[in-house]
């Protein structure tokens, strides 16, 4: 038997653009974007800093996570490190697989890549899905804690291209809403909404471009910074896209869409709850339910609450 949990996690992060005059404005805004997420989950927090800087140690990815709030796991000693970050991304989690007391299961995941050449990945998840089922369809590695999303992640982690990435969206039962990095690419982050899960997206006047589980975070970030957003964009269920910036030499470029894709997402009848919306307005709430377009799996085929 699956429990099914209405527990939600909150997903942050930015992709800088070197464009921007003070890294400082963007910093302010992940950090109060993390504040904001703890309405999603109080049971661990974390951060990966990410983009190859000499300074960040772990060949160019550092994490930090932690049990509890986001106010208590951040520190303020690492403002340097994230105003030096290209790519910052965050997480609160609200366990509903695996064990909150167990640091295997928190996030930011650092997941194995499938060969010795691949440095793997590093994501956030909020959602819960069929992790036993994936692992009864997939060859996978021997997972390090008990969650769904490292079941997840060690699938992305051998796959490459819109195509092969999707299929595994595609593969996904329940709710998901997923944020990762190819740490071969550490200046690229891939944005992807299956089920359910909500996911924004936002660009800000000096083109640094953002991710959130909640729009409604970046109307109050906006008001509490010295960021102004030009555009916030609610994804729509069975979206994919990867964003950031390609590195060529003697070159700067803003971050942009580089690839993106769309697929069919399928949720379980019991995935359905109020709860997906946590902290959400009316109005975004009713905005985006107008647009959901996943698939239901038949009942007498769902796994049992």
């Amino acid at each position: 038997m699956i429990c099914i949990s209405s527990g939600m996690c909150g997903l942050f992060g930015v992709v800088r653009s070197p464009f921007a005059d003070d890294p400082g404005r963007a910093s302010d805004v992940f950090v109060t974007l993390g504040a904001l997420a703890e309405e999603r989950g109080t049971d661990s927090a974390g951060v990966a800093l990410l983009g190859g800087w000499p300074g960040l140690g772990h060949d160019g990815c550092r994490v930090v996570k932690g049990r509890g709030r986001f106010s208590g796991v951040w520190r303020t000693e690492l403002l340097a490190e994230l105003d030096r970050a290209p790519v910052a991304m965050g997480h609160t989690r609200w366990a509903t697989q695996g064990s909150p007391a167990e640091a295997a299961n928190a996030s930011p995941m650092l997941v194995a890549g499938p060969g010795p050449k691949s440095a793997g990945l590093v994501g956030t998840h909020n959602g819960d899905v069929d992790a036993r089922g994936l692992r009864e369809r997939f060859a996978l590695p021997v997972p390090s804690g008990t969650t769904d999303s490292e079941t997840i992640f060690q699938l992305l982690a051998g796959r490459s291209g819109s195509s092969g990435l999707t299929g595994v969206l595609e593969a996904l039962v329940g709710r998901a809403a997923l944020a990762w990095v190819d740490r071969d690419h550490p200046t690229q982050v891939h944005l992807a909404r299956a089920a359910l899960s909500p996911l924004a997206v936002a660009v800000d006047s000096e083109q640094n471009v953002y991710w959130a589980s909640n729009p409604r975070w970046f109307r109050v970030a906006q008001q509490y910074t010295r960021i102004r957003f030009a555009t916030i964009v609610m994804l729509r269920e069975g979206t994919y896209m990867r964003v950031g910036m390609e590195r060529v030499p003697g070159r700067r470029d803003r971050p942009q869409v580089l690839a993106a894709a769309s697929f069919v997402p399928t949720a379980r009848p019991a995935d359905h709850d109020d709860r997906v919306w946590t902290g959400f307005t009316d109005a975004d709430r009713r905005q985006d339910l107008a647009t959901l377009r996943h698939r239901l799996t038949p009942p007498d085929l769902a796994p049992v609450a």
